[in-house]
């Protein structure tokens, strides 16, 4: 298995987003914006900055407006080209260029691990990164690169983690670990608990929505029985996964932003706009007129 490399990304992308309804009745939720650039493509830059070629979505009824926003606007780039927009147009045109977007359907919303699953035939027998769109992660490196370098050495399985510390460590899968001699970043995973009371957390290092997995994991899936809410729980076949294999955590540089709730992606939609060099200030501004 040495000298596997990362080509293909998976980004499941089914699931209702029902904690921003009404507005996601008819709009998915990784179709939401931050400032003028949809969640969805932040987690389809970022597979293409890690190396990916291919990315597949797993999608589900209604989400047809995710396969268009990654395709040719005729229509849209005429109009902006007889009006002279021409940068418009390249922002445009430039999202149809990222990558080869596949596309497969999830029927049912079974649970994560079984919209993993469903990009089985699309994979094949090589390794693979899922990047979760409601978890933006910014820095100079972007995260599932960072990720595709420690796989490189490793060729193992890796989760992306990052320490979380209190009480809010039971909101998030939980690894019990032992730091790499090497690399303090690295993490030896022994086992993970899911949602622990913090009392009860074998450490802070918490799990998000980044992960390369080996092939096996798909075999694992298939043979797991349903878990927590009748779904096939991911974090159930990848702790299956660690009695056959090494699998690491990796403590990621950078800033993980949550759009995956409101009060998140509120935070992260002022993040995004004060960094813009042509928002920011103005932005900046106002903030200070506001009577907080």
């Amino acid at each position: 298995m040495a000298g596997m490399k990362i080509r293909k990304a998976v980004i499941p992308a089914a699931g209702m987003g029902t904690r921003f309804l009404p507005a996601t009745k008819v709009m998915p939720k990784e179709m939401l914006p931050l400032v003028d650039k949809p969640l969805l493509q932040y987690g389809v830059e970022e597979a293409v900055a890690a190396g990916c070629d291919e990315v597949i979505l797993i999608t589900g009824r209604g989400k047809v407006t995710m396969e268009d926003h990654f395709d040719r606007a005729p229509e849209l780039e005429a109009s902006l080209e007889r009006r002279g927009k021409l940068e418009l147009l390249e922002a445009v045109r430039e999202v149809t260029r990222l990558a080869r977007i596949v596309v497969t359907r999830q029927s049912e919303p079974l649970g994560l691990g079984h919209a993993v699953l469903q990009a089985k035939e699309i994979v094949g027998d090589e390794p693979f990164c899922v990047i979760l769109p409601d978890d933006v992660v910014t820095h100079g490196e972007p995260c599932m690169k960072q990720m595709v370098c420690a796989f490189e050495k490793t060729q193992s399985s890796i989760l992306g983690s990052e320490i979380v510390e209190g009480d809010a460590i039971q909101n998030y899968g939980c690894l019990e670990c032992t730091v790499d001699a090497d690399d303090p970043r690295l993490l030896r995973v022994t086992d993970m608990v899911e949602k622990p009371k913090p009392q009860d957390a074998p450490s802070q290092n918490a799990i998000i929505g980044r992960y390369i997995l080996t092939p096996r994991i798909f075999q694992l899936l298939e043979e797991l029985k349903p878990g927590a809410g009748g779904e096939l729980q991911l974090t159930d076949a990848i702790k299956a996964l660690i009695q056959y294999e090494k699998v690491y955590g990796y403590r990621f540089k950078g800033t993980r932003h949550d759009a995956g709730d409101k009060f998140g992606f509120l935070k992260a939609t002022v993040d995004f706009a004060l960094e813009r060099d042509d928002l920011g200030p103005a932005f900046r501004e106002w903030l200070r007129t506001r009577n907080f």
